[in-house]
């Protein structure tokens, strides 16, 4: 469900190359990297604060729209400073500068549409999908649990000092 923006990054990327007329070689496969990591973690940072919001107790509903919502100033401020530092690799010139068109392409091109998609098809999907998992985290109080029972162990295992 995190990764769901990642496939039409690659797409919108794909476009963006054969618009551009670059072609498929090094430098364009490290921006597609470069672009699935960051629709990754904007994916991530969306679903995370909608779990977060479930588990405070928040409709599913309710928490998707609102991560929705507090997430898309991140997101949108993310895409736009990394589109915009992909501008002067799509427009230099000189030595190298082939390489740099290519890059740039990638990136400028596979963020445009990919945002569009983590904003609005990552929280239908998490909608559709909730069904699936548990209303909260049922790790929380298990973990809480644990480390009781470690910190009780660790104060039995300790000696006075003599």
């Amino acid at each position: 469900m995190i990764l769901i923006s990642v496939p039409f990054a690659l797409a919108a990327a794909i476009f963006a190359i054969y618009f551009s007329g670059v072609s498929l070689n090094i430098y364009s496969q490290i921006g597609l990297i470069l672009l699935i990591g960051l629709m990754s973690k904007n994916g991530v940072l969306l679903v995370e604060f909608a779990n977060q919001l479930r588990e405070n107790g928040r409709n599913v509903k309710e928490a998707v729209f609102e991560a929705a919502v507090l997430r898309a100033r991140p997101i949108i401020m993310t895409v736009i400073s990394t589109a915009l530092g992909a501008l002067p690799l799509i427009l230099s010139s000189g030595a190298g500068a082939e390489a740099r068109y290519a890059i740039g392409w990638v990136i400028f091109g596979g963020l445009g549409l990919s945002a569009l998609f983590t904003l609005f098809l990552t929280p239908v999907i998490y909608l559709g999908l909730s069904s699936l998992t548990s209303k909260g985290s049922a790790s929380k109080p298990t973990l809480e649990s644990e480390m009781e029972e470690f910190e009780r162990n660790q104060a039995a295992r300790v000696e006075p000092a003599e």
